[in-house]
């Protein structure tokens, strides 16, 4: 019992780490030296991919290490943190890619107030098509709407491209 709550601790202790690994990914690097990359999702999308998709590959490689290590070393305790990371990683493809962006449909409508606040986040997020000015890096945590608004309005974007309600601005 006491290694199945170390290893539970241990997988939402990655989970909830990711969050913040994701932030400061996005904000520092995606918009820093590989906004080359990250460039690709604040544009237009052509074709079913872009250039953006390939940090998943990137975020991807030490979940896979951590889960081989986990399994194949006596660094067992590895697993549940690649396990975790997968996690956020999965939660992240389903609901940014396909809730937010809707690149595939998904069974859920993102009707509640939690995912109300994460889309409209997101969608002041890609107000912002350049590198710098934009708000909100985080995923699964955003900062209040009113705040984000306001940054955004100081900073003289157009909101007109972001829908009231986060559901149906193109992004």
């Amino acid at each position: 019992m006491l290694q199945f709550a170390i290893s539970l601790a241990l997988f939402l202790g990655a989970l909830a780490f990711m969050e913040g690994f994701a932030f400061v990914m996005h904000k520092y690097v995606m918009h820093g030296f590989m906004w080359v990359w990250h460039k690709s999702h604040h544009e237009p999308r052509e074709g079913l991919f872009e250039l953006n998709d390939l940090f998943a590959v990137v975020f991807a490689a030490p979940a896979i290490v951590a889960i081989w290590l986990g399994v194949n070393t006596t660094l067992d305790w590895m697993l549940p943190v690649g396990l975790g990371i997968t996690a956020y990683g999965a939660i992240y493809f389903m609901f940014h890619d396909g809730l937010v962006h809707r690149r595939y449909p998904v069974p859920l409508s993102g009707k509640s107030a939690f995912w109300k606040r994460l889309i409209q986040a997101h969608r002041f997020h890609h107000a912002v098509h350049t590198k710098d000015g934009c708000v909100s890096f985080g995923f699964l945590m955003a900062p209040p709407v009113r705040q984000l608004k306001a940054q955004l309005e100081a900073r003289n974007v157009d909101l007109r491209t972001v829908a009231p309600d986060g559901t149906e601005a193109p992004l």
